[in-house]
């Protein structure tokens, strides 16, 4: 299994439901095996936990940036 391309797959699905982000961001162990179906163990978990936490902090990075980018052009 490639897992960056499983944090990528699953950082979409968190990302594009609001009650999933909720949750995510509450307990990240229990979405997480919502999302996958599987009872993983917590090294694991743990991993793939800390590489969707910085990618969808990038992301909220990259839309304020954009946005203060935005205010300039005007």
């Amino acid at each position: 299994m490639d897992i960056k391309a499983k944090i990528d797959e699953l950082v979409a699905k968190i990302k594009s439901d609001d009650a999933l982000q909720a949750e995510f961001k509450e307990n990240p162990v229990k979405a997480l095996e919502k999302l996958t179906g599987k009872d993983l163990p917590d090294d694991k978990i743990e991993a793939v936990i800390d590489g969707i936490k910085a990618k969808l902090a990038a992301g909220d990075a990259a839309e304020k940036l954009g946005g203060l980018f935005d205010k300039f052009k005007k």
